[in-house]
């Protein structure tokens, strides 16, 4: 869904696809080509600026850094101030919707993740170490603009993010050690590793990207109809606030590729070979997960944002973990900096595939619930 649209509704009541593109602003329409500048810029900045990524490393709290932090915060504020908060319960209420999620994000993701990682980097194991981390950290954040961006369902993304945070906290440290130190000996794969993070650590985490932005949003929306009316809050203010979002990722993609600018530009060749299975990952998951909601008759609005939410990871946590355990240096590093660096444009035309696929989801289509 694009920044200046008001629901994945009223933009198929107003004429479809091509309504949709008449009404995109410049921002919107060329969201690809400022998405590859903002990379193009970060890298450079990182590379050429002495000492800009050192600097911008050392303005964290708690391991978290301010400026990504700044920009995931803007990018999702306006995203989650759209969201029609008295109608969770009917997404909670769709079974397929929500079995479907967890079983796809805590037992399929992680463990297609651990095979990639073993099939495509058998013999470099700090970068398959780094991308089992990654497929441990599920999205959290930059998935609520994808799956905006794509008309997908606020509501639906707002509740399995949610849902999606509960079980991090819950469930990120037990994994890892199922993942990266139990299931490697039981396998005969050579000695397991340890990760060295707190439970409050992960929830920190999530409390900053999505519990501060959730509550601005709900609080916003709240406010906004009782002085507004709902009619005036969604015509008049949302638009004015609805371009910041996209604002906010161009900003978060700048930051987070000038942080690794010369590490990312100095070695080309094991960024390639940490990008394949990356690339294979993404693919599996949306389509997979596309191809599995339409099957159990899911709408497509929330057919894509079930994918988004699959296919997208918490790369923020993933670096963290790794940096706070193998350093910053280490390839366990490197490999949670290469996965947005491949996330951010794969799922950006994962976008415009969705938003293709929508033609062929019938327009008066409902969403099953039970």
């Amino acid at each position: 869904m694009t920044a200046t649209e008001p629901t994945a509704s009223s933009a198929q009541a107003g004429g479809g696809d091509d309504s949709i593109v008449r009404k995109l602003s410049t921002l919107d329409r060329y969201l690809a080509v400022w998405i590859l500048i903002a990379m193009a810029v970060g890298l450079g900045l990182g590379r050429v600026v002495p000492g800009l990524n050192d600097a911008l490393a050392k303005v964290e709290i708690g391991g978290i850094s301010l400026p990504i932090a700044l920009g995931l915060l803007i990018m999702m504020y306006p995203v989650l101030a759209k969201v029609r908060y008295d109608r969770l319960d009917a997404v909670t209420g769709d079974r397929k919707l929500m079995i479907s999620s967890l079983v796809i994000n805590w037992i399929l993701g992680p463990a297609v993740m651990f095979a990639l990682a073993w099939i495509f980097l058998p013999d470099l194991p700090e970068y398959r170490t780094g991308l089992i981390i990654v497929g441990l950290a599920r999205c959290i954040a930059m998935v609520i603009i994808w799956n905006d961006l794509a008309c997908g369902d606020r509501e639906a993304a707002a509740v399995l993010v949610a849902l999606n945070s509960v079980f991090q906290v819950l469930a990120f440290g037990l994994l890892g050690w199922f993942y990266l130190d139990l299931l490697p000996g039981w396998l005969g794969l050579g000695d397991g590793e340890h990760l060295d993070i707190s439970t409050g650590e992960i929830a920190l985490n999530v409390v900053i990207f999505l519990g501060v932005p959730l509550l601005a949003g709900f609080l916003t929306r709240r406010v906004g109809e009782k002085k507004m009316g709902r009619e005036s809050y969604e015509q008049r203010f949302l638009p004015k606030i609805g371009p910041w979002a996209l604002y906010g990722l161009l900003f978060t993609i700048v930051i987070l590729f000038a942080l690794q600018g010369k590490t990312i530009t100095s070695q080309p060749l094991d960024v390639a070979r940490i990008a394949l299975p990356l690339l294979v990952y993404f693919a599996v998951m949306f389509f997979g997960t596309f191809l599995l909601g339409k099957g159990l008759g899911l709408a497509y609005d929330r057919t894509t944002t079930l994918a988004f939410t699959a296919a997208g990871n918490n790369f923020e946590l993933a670096i963290a973990v790794a940096i706070a355990t193998f350093g910053v240096t280490s390839g366990q590093a490197l490999s949670g900096v290469v996965g947005p660096l491949i996330e951010v444009p794969v799922l950006i035309g994962l976008v415009y595939v969705a938003l293709a696929w929508r033609k062929k989801f019938s327009t008066d289509a409902v969403t099953t619930a039970p």
